[in-house]
C-alpha cells in the first residue's frame, strides 16, 4: 500500500462518490466545490486499486484535512490511520504547526486516538452530525 499526492482526480472523486454520496447520502450539489483545484489530494494505492482519498489545504500555520474516506474493502486495515498520519506529515513539511479537521460525530473517538480533540460544537454538514477537530503537529 502507497500513498501519493495526485493532480488527475478520477480515483478520489470515485472514491468519493461511492463513500459520500451513494453510502452516506450526502447531495451530490454538496459533495463537489471548488476547492478541489486548490488541494493537495492524497491518493492510497494498492497496486492499481486506489482505496482511499483525503485532500489538503495549507492556511498560514494551519493544515486542514478533508473528506478523508476509504473504500468499503479496505476499512478496518489501518488504510484511514495511515492517511491521516501521512496527510500531518505532509502539512508539517509544508510548515504548519497544527492540523484542524472536522469529524463526523461517529468517528471521533478514531481522531482522538490519533491525537485530534474536539474545538467547538456539533453541527451539521450535509445531514451528518460533525465536530471540529485540532492537534498540534
Amino acid at each position: 500500500m502507497i500513498i501519493v499526492e495526485t493532480t488527475d482526480l478520477a480515483a478520489p472523486h470515485a472514491l468519493r462518490r461511492a463513500v459520500f454520496i451513494e453510502e452516506q447520502g450526502v447531495p451530490e450539489a454538496e459533495e463537489w466545490d471548488d476547492l478541489d483545484a486548490e488541494a493537495v489530494h492524497l491518493l492510497a494505492l494498492d497496486g492499481e486499486t486506489p482505496l482511499g482519498t483525503a485532500r489538503l489545504f495549507v492556511r498560514g500555520d494551519l493544515g486542514k484535512i478533508g473528506r478523508v474516506c476509504v473504500a468499503k474493502s479496505a476499512r478496518g486495515t489501518g488504510l484511514g490511520r495511515a492517511l491521516i498520519l501521512e496527510g500531518c506529515a505532509r502539512l508539517k513539511a509544508r510548515g504548519c504547526t497544527r492540523v484542524r479537521l472536522g469529524a463526523q460525530v461517529q468517528a471521533m473517538g478514531f481522531y482522538e486516538g490519533l491525537g485530534f480533540a474536539a474545538i467547538g460544537p456539533v453541527y451539521d454538514d450535509a445531514g451528518i452530525p460533525h465536530c471540529d477537530m485540532e492537534r498540534a503537529l
